[in-house]
């Protein structure tokens, strides 16, 4: 899944995720409130550009830092893009924060420092390969 999605990423067309985010009972979550109709619509509005390809770099960017897995062998288990969701900021490396400044501006670092985690966008997937999130802030 994370393959096709990159793919997709890539093509710099957000239509291309259609088919590759959940629908119905097994919907990709796309933001803490309220479902919406057309997850592309939603996709392409979160973007800073009118084309959505903004949303697609930061999706791509999300993807290509590594994961870390969460909760394995329980009914929660998932594996997160970017590893950085779960590792105090405080402790990362030198190399690990070079990574984390190809997603986020060291201004959005000291922000996330003031919440005491990283909150940006990341990216859910289940040992099964379904796209469970892509998801920003608490």
């Amino acid at each position: 899944m994370r393959e096709l999605i990159l793919e997709a990423c890539r093509s710099g067309e957000p239509e291309r995720l259609r088919p590759l985010i959940g629908m119905g009972d097994g919907a990709t979550q796309l933001s803490f409130g309220g479902d919406s109709d057309d997850p592309i619509a939603f996709l392409v509005e979160m973007s800073g550009d009118d084309r959505g390809q903004e949303i697609l770099a930061i999706l791509l960017e999300v993807l290509e830092a590594g994961y870390v897995h969460l909760s394995p062998g329980t009914p929660a288990e998932v594996y997160v893009f970017p590893y950085f969701f779960a590792v105090p900021l405080e402790q990362l490396t030198n190399p690990q924060r070079v990574e984390l400044f190809k997603i986020v501006t060291a201004g959005d670092v000291e922000e996330m420092k003031v919440y005491g985690a990283y909150t940006f966008y990341r990216a859910g997937f289940a040992p099964d390969g379904r796209w469970l999130f892509f998801v920003a802030g608490d």
